[in-house]
């Protein structure tokens, strides 16, 4: 949310100088200030603006603890979309949902595979994925994830690779022998 910007106020030209025009200045300055103090509490709403101790309190009543190293911008996203996170948690879309709105990216998620048990979900996502959000991973399987599941990971590397088209000639010569009986 920005900050209210009260509109200037216009004098006259023959009272915008001298002392009704610091007069004016300092009325400014003053009643902006006020304004901001009466905006405060209402700012405090938005987790992604307010100080951090009303997002801790904000984020216990989503129920959402800050793990150790989180980065406070990440801490905030995951409070901002505690709703929608735990409403999406138990379906595969809204489990994708949840890895994008957190900016993990986009992942696959499979389940119920032949040749293993019932209750194993494989996630695939790229190594860089994996290494940047190791503990965020750890933490939204434990909240998010369904119970009585296992779950996998699946890594994909990307390997960058180069095709080259190129024309070459060569001649094919086809002989065909037919024995007569």
């Amino acid at each position: 949310m920005s900050d209210p910007v009260l509109p200037k106020l216009s004098l006259p030209v023959w009272m915008s100088k001298g002392e009704v025009g610091k007069l004016a200045a300092a009325a400014y300055a003053w009643f902006s200030l006020l304004v901001s103090y009466a905006l405060w509490p209402l700012k405090q709403l938005d987790p992604m603006a307010c100080s951090e101790q009303v997002l801790n309190l904000v984020a216990w009543q989503r129920d959402i603890t800050r793990f150790a190293g989180e980065p406070l911008a990440l801490y905030r996203l995951r409070v901002t979309h505690a709703y929608a996170n735990a409403v999406d948690s138990g379906s595969v879309a809204g489990f994708k949902r949840i890895f994008e709105r957190l900016g993990i990216g986009y992942i696959e998620i499979a389940e119920r595979m032949d040749g293993l048990d019932w209750d194993v979900i494989n996630i695939t996502m790229s190594d860089t994925q994996l290494a940047e959000n190791e503990s965020l991973l750890e933490v939204l399987i434990q909240h998010y994830g369904r119970t009585c599941r296992r779950y996998g990971w699946n890594i994909i590397t990307p390997i960058p690779m180069e095709i080259q088209v190129v024309e070459f000639s060569n001649e094919t010569i086809t002989s065909l022998a037919i024995l007569e009986e």
